[in-house]
């Protein structure tokens, strides 16, 4: 991913700030918002020197304290670590260095502070995904007792925590909020509009498969779509090389887990409907009873890893990784295929992240036009043939600021103020404006990205919209991340590379997680929060209860529907 920073005067300000002494002060805050901010934020000028000014205050105690935060390395994340913390440092005598690593190694320094309890970070930028982990195991300050007890005198009074539209992702089962969101995206179905709206192409599409070129409604639809653009000859639009009707990435690395447990599975209709996830069963086919205690994994004891809508939604994408993809696709990684369809031959892709769409809309890329607005737009992913109506059918990532129990309370509470700082009113408009990663309502209502809509391709349209609620990230159902994520990328890999089939492959995976759950709950070290697993039945007793796990339909080919982009974006608004 290009992580270029989108301010004229960021790195120069940030340079600037680097070299100021480390004393609070607001002529530092009245620089930063004249030289950073300017009219890019949804407060007044009169709000945003309140804000700043709580800052200076809240910070004099803390003055010329060295902190270390960390996050993984995205543009948002860039521009914070950059020019915000900089920034912060100037203006509140607190001394902020914050890390950037890959995703894996964020989680792995987290839960190396989780079992050593030796404070390496001072606070994580650290995805929801975890909030089961964090709700059962305590070893996170739960931010709602927090701001009314040690960090009352450190919390923003202006932060406004009704704001944020991640929120819910990052609530416990107990009310409490654990984890406070200061990056958003989700993955959304990508495509090109100037190819679908052709008329050669759509005459030609409809000729072949008898009803309209669209955006597909499920992966029937989806899968004619790639087979119709796979080798297709477009230089009636100026366009040359070969053309690929899907894009995917398929190497045994951890990011391939990402790809199955982050919506996968629920585009598939694995789990259970429920928002933001499925109840009892979610989208990593792990139950859990009405005390949310994990219960199984595998289908016998009433979960669906391992499940026929399972092996159904690991079938398609190995099939369309090999029939309808660039063939280096298959040895890509997440961060090496993302930037792929903006190179220009690609028709489609069902799960593309917007945490792309940054670098997608750079000005000379072939899928942008010469007037700055994209050839592409993005829309909700198709589902599949066993999703039904009420399931989430996407992930939206929500990388939040997480103070660990073993960060001494004045460090967790300098680390708090930076936190609040690069998410308060006063900053998130612009930094939303540099990494498109919303996470306030009031950004994404803003007059600003109204009028900057049309050059983002539906993102703006897609989290104004009632839609948005479908998309989520990992929910509370996984007791341990860090043990859990691990398992899919080394059994799907078997499937990808055809060492196993998808059953046997997810058949292992199951296993291993519950391998996973039976030792935690020997262990006994998530109290009565942790697994209560199931006694094994056949697989017929949990087809005919309610609900996940589904039994095999006889036809997993149901009729392809499309739906008018346009009209799709009016039954929005």
């Amino acid at each position: 991913m290009k992580l270029n920073l989108k301010s004229s005067t960021a790195v120069v300000f940030a340079l600037g700030m680097l070299s100021t002494p480390a004393i609070a002060d607001m002529d530092a805050a009245r620089a930063f918002l004249d030289e950073e901010i300017g009219d890019l934020s949804t407060l007044s000028r009169e709000e945003q020197e309140a804000e700043m000014q709580f800052f200076v205050d809240a910070a004099a105690p803390y003055q010329g304290m060295d902190i270390k935060v960390v996050s993984e390395t995205i543009a948002t994340h860039q521009y914070e670590s950059e020019v915000l913390a900089p920034a912060f440092t100037a203006i509140t005598g607190i001394n902020v260095t914050h890390d950037l690593i890959g995703e894996g190694d964020v989680v792995e320094k987290l839960q190396t502070q989780m079992q050593s309890g030796e404070n390496i970070y001072d606070a994580y930028i650290n995805d929801s995904d975890l909030i089961g982990t964090h709700w059962r195991y305590q070893q996170v300050r739960n931010l709602t007792d927090w701001m009314a007890g040690e960090g009352a005198a450190v919390t923003l009074p202006t932060l406004d925590i009704d704001d944020f539209i991640g929120t819910s992702f990052t609530t416990g089962p107990d009310g409490k909020l654990y984890q406070l969101p200061t990056q958003q995206f989700a993955n959304l179905y990508w495509f090109r509009y100037d190819w679908f709206n052709d008329e050669k192409n759509k005459a030609d599409f409809k000729k072949q498969f008898g009803y309209d070129l669209g955006v597909p409604v499920n992966w029937s639809a989806y899968e004619d779509i790639a087979e119709f653009f796979t080798g297709r000859d477009l230089s009636h639009m100026g366009v040359e090389g070969d053309i690929f009707g899907n894009m995917d990435y398929g190497k045994k690395d951890p990011s391939l887990g990402w790809r199955y447990t982050d919506a996968w599975m629920s585009m598939a209709g694995m789990g259970d409907v429920g928002e933001p996830n499925g109840l009892p069963v979610d989208e990593w086919g792990i139950r859990v009873n009405e005390n949310s205690q994990p219960t199984g994994s595998c289908v016998a004891r009433g979960g669906a890893t391992n499940s026929p809508a399972a092996v159904y939604a690991v079938t398609k994408a190995i099939e369309w990784l090999q029939k309808y993809s660039p063939p280096a696709a298959a040895g890509m990684t997440f961060s090496e295929a993302g930037p792929i369809p903006a190179q220009g031959n690609v028709a489609q892709q069902m799960f593309w992240y917007t945490a792309f769409t940054a670098a997608t809309v750079e000005p000379d890329l072939p899928v942008m036009n010469e007037d700055g607005t994209p050839k592409w737009r993005m829309a909700p992913s198709p589902h599949g043939v066993y999703w039904k109506e009420g399931q989430k059918i996407g992930y939206q990532d929500a990388g939040s600021w997480t103070l660990m129990q073993s960060t001494p309370v004045d460090r967790a509470q300098a680390a708090w103020l930076y936190a609040q700082f690069v998410v308060s009113k006063t900053v998130d408009l612009k930094k939303s404006d540099v990494g498109l990663t919303f996470i306030r309502e009031s950004t994404i209502d803003s007059e600003h990205f109204t009028e900057r809509a049309p050059r983002l391709g539906g993102l703006v349209e897609f989290y104004r919209s009632p839609a948005r609620v479908a998309w989520s990230p990992t929910g509370t159902n996984v007791p341990d991340y860090p043990k859990l994520a691990q398992l899919w990328w080394q059994n799907i890999g078997d499937a990808m590379s055809g060492a196993k089939s998808p059953q046997e492959a997810l058949d292992s995976l199951c296993a291993d997680q519950e391998r996973v759950l039976e030792r935690l709950e020997r262990a006994g070290v998530q109290g009565d929060l942790g697994p209560v697993l199931n006694e094994e039945r056949d697989a017929e007793y949990w087809f005919a209860q309610p609900g996940a796990p589904y039994a095999k339909l006889e036809n997993e080919d149901e009729e392809p529907k499309t739906v008018a982009y346009d009209e799709l974006i009016k039954s929005w608004q």
